[in-house]
């Protein structure tokens, strides 16, 4: 009865050394997989950096007004140029603008104070 019960418990440590064995194999394949998958992203995001890097150096202003005026034929002009001071009605006076002549390319740039809460993050 003791041989049996040896052999019994040999062939269950032989058995648990197996299974141990597979779970230590597959946790290093698993391993493996994600190394290559932070490798992966690692990549990824490097890519993403130049790619950021690229659309900045395409989408500055000074590389839009050098393709305007080299593919369009636009001009830079400033908005001193395009329309004068003179040109507006004064205070008062007649409420038609500019003798009823219209007004062509003004332009007008207004800047206004800058809300910490009213942003497009604040919730609403």
């Amino acid at each position: 009865m003791v041989r049996i019960l040896n052999f019994v418990c040999v062939a269950l440590m032989g058995f648990t050394i197996l299974a141990l064995y597979h779970v230590s194999e597959k946790t290093r394949v698993a391993h493996m997989e994600l190394a290559k998958v932070n490798a992966g992203i690692a990549q990824e995001r490097s890519n993403i950096g130049v790619l950021e890097t690229e659309w900045q150096h395409v989408a500055s202003p000074e590389h839009i007004q050098q393709l305007a005026q080299a593919r369009l034929g636009m001009a830079d002009s400033a908005s001193v140029q395009l329309s004068s001071f003179d040109q507006l009605p004064r205070r008062g006076a007649d409420p038609a603008p500019l003798n009823n002549t219209p007004v062509h390319n003004a332009s007008a740039q207004v800047s206004s104070p800058v809300d910490p809460n009213s942003g497009p993050d604040s919730g609403m």
